[in-house]
């Protein structure tokens, strides 16, 4: 026959479970090394596997040698230079929202881009400060020092707070959180967990970082109307601090709110100038240094601080300190926020690293970049810096204006370590006002994940809900119990989703070998005598009593009903037959022609494979109904079903529940006469299935078959077809 363009012609034999392992010739070795091999390489030493080993934990060693200056150099100077200028008042403004001076946000922007640098492996990502991991340090800090903590001169009668005090121990707080987090990070890519972000979906993320951007806001808004509200710990302290905020709106500080606002009015504005002229202009411009350098020398010279009283973050001492080690009596007190700010923290960090590697064609190893986010933070939490992670401003900047690897980050250090050793004094009279509209502007593409909702509306309403309970967990439960509770609702959805899945009953579509769902397609038919049921999920421990439960329901077969009325059946029957037995030796030889015609009826009332007819009428009425009724004696009998078809195809495993309830459902349907078969069972769950000693010689994998079609076609050829025929060309069996 001569194939049409879009057509095709297979011809084959029906292929069961045996017969597929003889034509493909199913291996029984093993390509995976053993245990004990795995270990014994493992342990081994060479040259080439002690170089393999140092490049894989020390990136740079392989890429570095390698730079080529002619294509990287100017576009990584170009890109340095303008990370390093948007370091220096991101670093500032974020270190407020970690309630650290600002010049441990200068800190934080350089020691862990150093760290990164060498053991990254990601090319634009900038790390650095971040509002969300800054917010969460910010949260910890507080909590465990207060000002109340700190009252001056041993006393809270005049309500003083000794702010050296309470500054040096919140930098304690944060540097033993910073370690122990880097610790963790470290552990966990050491132990090959990268894949532990995956749990946290894109929605769970967008969620929590648009919810952690409310608290952001609220936290800022006391630098831009100066009043000072109480501070509020536990579920709903966002709330509460909004309204204290709004309750001491009366007492706004004109000066810094007339300040706040010219400066939100410049930054707007320039920023969407850059946002629209970006393809004209060759760097954008560094509208933030420019306010921050403007707004210092305004409030110097122009005396704004003893006139106006208005807050600025005062002395920044130069120089670099001396490494010290944190304080490990507060890890017991910070260990559950420094596994969130871990996982938060990397889960930013290798989404943004992705989405580039995938965009310019090179690969992010996902445990090295924990590793390396690890390294970052626990070395840099020996020198006063807080918790890390890439930002998503920085990092499209290091982008767009040509920066080819992290050299880029490399000359951006130089600029905030020159910033430290001489600039950095020099911005003592800047006002926090200016610091937290910094952070304000650059919340702009947080916010813009609200319109997530409305997408999420039109193509995933579980992804939408998931959205929702992490953003509104984030507002009302804080930070911390936020995540746990958007994690647990997020894992929560993937059970429903396998514990409920869809089932159906597949009908052939005429002159093809698919066979959809009949509910579905209007032009799938069901083929008379089979059922053939399909879930769309694995079947497993939570969804086994509910397969059972739906393999009924949709078949019409009511295994519990059909297997009683078998028994009263069989019990009827050989009462009858015994009675019989007694009778005839009583009666004479003159009666055999009264004894047949007993028989008869004995045998109409108890064979079970005289219902099994093939007409399309018959499997109608007896599929609706299950079983029908003896008109006499008012028994349930079998229905016209005579064979099951179970679609396996979506089961990737079996646990010891499934195979117990696979188990029951071939010998229940057995004892009332209806053939199980098996199709389209995935490789790895046939071998399941025979480590748990689920074949034996009444159940033998001949009853598993490679496609609905190949089952189909066996049952038919077995049976034989009735009245009913399979419109296809088929081989002999």
């Amino acid at each position: 026959m001569e194939e049409k363009a879009g057509e095709y012609l297979v011809q084959r034999r029906v292929l069961d479970e045996v017969r597929l392992e003889e034509v493909a010739q199913k291996g029984t070795w093993s390509t995976k090394p053993t245990a004990g091999e795995r270990v014994k390489e493992s342990l081994r030493c060479s040259g080439p596997r002690l170089k393999q080993t140092a490049l894989s934990w020390i990136p740079v060693l392989g890429w570095l040698p390698r730079y080529s200056f002619r294509d990287n150099a100017i576009g990584d100077l170009i890109s340095g230079c303008s990370v390093g200028i948007m370091h220096l008042p991101q670093g500032m403004a974020y270190a407020l929202l970690a309630s650290l001076g600002p010049v441990y946000g200068l800190y934080t922007s350089l020691y862990p881009v150093l760290i990164y640098f060498i053991f990254g492996t990601s090319r634009h990502i900038s790390i650095g400060t971040f509002a969300v991991i800054s917010i969460m340090v910010g949260s910890v800090t507080e909590r465990l020092g207060p000002d109340a903590n700190f009252p001056m001169n041993g006393t809270n009668a005049t309500g003083n707070v000794d702010l050296d005090a309470r500054d040096r121990f919140r930098v304690q707080v944060a540097c033993s959180l910073t370690v122990l987090a880097g610790l963790f990070q470290i552990l966990l890519g050491v132990v090959r967990f990268g894949f532990v972000v995956t749990y946290l979906s894109e929605p769970l993320v967008r969620g929590y970082t648009t919810g952690s951007a409310c608290h952001v806001c609220v936290s800022q808004l006391k630098y831009l109307f100066g009043v000072t509200p109480k501070r509020f710990t536990g579920p709903l302290s966002l709330i509460y601090t909004l309204v204290d905020i709004c309750r001491l709106l009366p007492q706004t500080k004109v000066p810094e709110l007339v300040v706040s606002l010219v400066a939100l009015s410049v930054l707007i504005v320039v920023k969407e100038i850059n946002a629209c002229y970006r393809q004209k202009l060759p760097l954008p411009i560094p509208i933030e240094i420019i306010v921050i350098v403007a707004a210092t020398v305004i409030t110097h010279f122009g005396g704004l601080t003893s006139k106006y009283n208005i807050d600025v973050v005062g002395e920044i001492p130069s120089g670099l300190k001396a490494p010290k080690a944190p304080d490990t009596a507060l890890f017991l007190e910070v260990i559950g926020d420094a596994f969130a700010v871990a996982i938060v923290g990397y889960a930013i960090n290798i989404s943004l690293g992705k989405t580039f590697a995938l965009k310019h064609g090179y690969k992010v190893d996902s445990n090295q970049e924990l590793v390396a986010l690890g390294l970052s933070n626990a070395i840099g939490g020996f020198f006063q810096c807080y918790s890390v992670t890439a930002s998503l401003s920085r990092s499209l900047v290091q982008e767009s204006t040509g920066g080819k690897t992290q050299v880029a980050g490399l000359i951006s250090s130089v600029i905030v370590l020159v910033t430290i050793l001489k600039i950095g004094s020099l911005f003592s009279d800047l006002p926090k006002a200016v610091l937290s509209t910094i952070v304000f502007v650059n919340l702009k593409g947080m916010f813009k994940q609200f319109t997530d909702v409305p997408l999420l509306w039109k193509t995933n309403k579980v992804d939408l809900l998931v959205w929702l309970v992490t953003f509104t967990s984030t507002i009302l439960l804080n930070l911390d119990l936020g995540l746990a509770v958007s994690i647990a609702f997020s894992m929560l959805t993937v059970i429903f989703r396998t514990q409920l899945p869809r089932y159906s009953i597949l009908g052939r579509v005429a002159g093809t070998d698919l066979y959809l769902d009949v509910d579905t397609y209007k032009e799938a038919k069901e083929i008379p005598g089979i059922k053939i049921f399909r879930s769309s999920a694995t079947i497993y421990y939570t969804n086994a009593e509910m397969y059972l439960e739906a393999l009924q329901e949709k078949s019409g077969i009511e295994m519990g009903k059909l297997l009683t009325a078998k028994k009263k059946r069989d019990a009827k029957l050989k009462r009858a037959q015994k009675k019989e037995k007694s009778k005839s030796k009583a009666k004479k030889r003159g009666q055999p022609s009264k004894m047949v015609e007993k028989k008869v009826s004995l045998d109409d009332l108890g064979q079970v494979n005289e219902a099994f007819q093939h007409d399309a009428a018959t499997s109608e009425s007896d599929s609706e109904a299950g079983c029908r009724c003896d008109a006499e004696e008012g028994i349930p009998r079998v229905s016209a079903t005579h064979s099951v078809v179970l679609d396996v195809s979506t089961t990737s495993f079996v646990d010891t529940v499934a195979v117990t309830t696979l188990k029951n459902i071939f010998r229940d349907l057995g004892e009332i006469d209806v053939e199980v078969y098996f199709a389209g069972c995935q490789g790895c769950v046939v071998e399941q299935l025979e480590a748990a000693g689920f074949f034996t010689d009444s159940l033998p994998k001949s009853r598993l078959f490679v496609s609905v079609h190949d089952a189909v076609l066996h049952v038919l050829g077995t049976r034989g077809p009735g009245d009913f025929v399979l419109d296809v060309c088929s081989t002999p069996m």
